[in-house]
């Protein structure tokens, strides 16, 4: 989906979708795994989320994607989703840019870390739009292309959500 904007209601629809499969998910988790699950939630945007995501985009240029995302969705915590996903909020992403600088991947302007997994590894969305994934625990190794578009990439945590035994 390379060259379309992220649209605010599909990201609004998308949240009402995942968040009724981890519902189901967590109902089932203790019969399935032996062990209650944690919280896995998702925060919808507020006007301090707003103004976050505004100071972000004054710190530096985001794709246009990322903030519409952040303009519906705060952030999300699935630590019980394969090996965990967490959507950093914009004022988490806006200290680890100042802490960190831009994620170094070649052919990008600049890519934000807006995301990461349980295992330490990093998402970062460029300006080319596409999302990609640290190889290793790290803000300085290699990144490989994980999605074309933020789009792409929540279509396939929501698959992740709904494949979860």
């Amino acid at each position: 989906m390379p060259g379309e904007r992220l649209d605010a209601e599909w990201v609004r629809s998308w949240w009402e979708q995942a968040d009724a499969m981890l519902t189901r998910l967590m109902q089932s988790f203790l019969p399935t795994h032996g062990f209650p699950p944690g919280d896995n939630t998702g925060l919808l945007a507020t006007e301090d989320t707003h103004a976050a995501t505004s100071a972000l985009v004054d710190l530096t240029p985001i794709p246009s994607d990322l903030t519409t995302l952040y303009w519906v969705i705060s952030e999300a915590s699935l630590p019980d989703v394969d090996s965990g996903y967490f959507i950093h909020s914009p004022a988490m992403a806006a200290g680890h840019f100042r802490d960190y600088g831009p994620a170094p991947i070649d052919g990008e302007f600049i890519a934000l870390v807006f995301a990461s997994d349980g295992g330490g590894h990093l998402f970062a969305i460029g300006d080319s739009g596409q999302v990609w994934k640290s190889t290793t625990p790290s803000w300085f190794d290699d990144f490989e292309v994980a999605a074309p578009s933020l789009q792409e990439f929540l279509d396939q945590l929501a698959r992740r959500i709904a494949s979860q035994p």
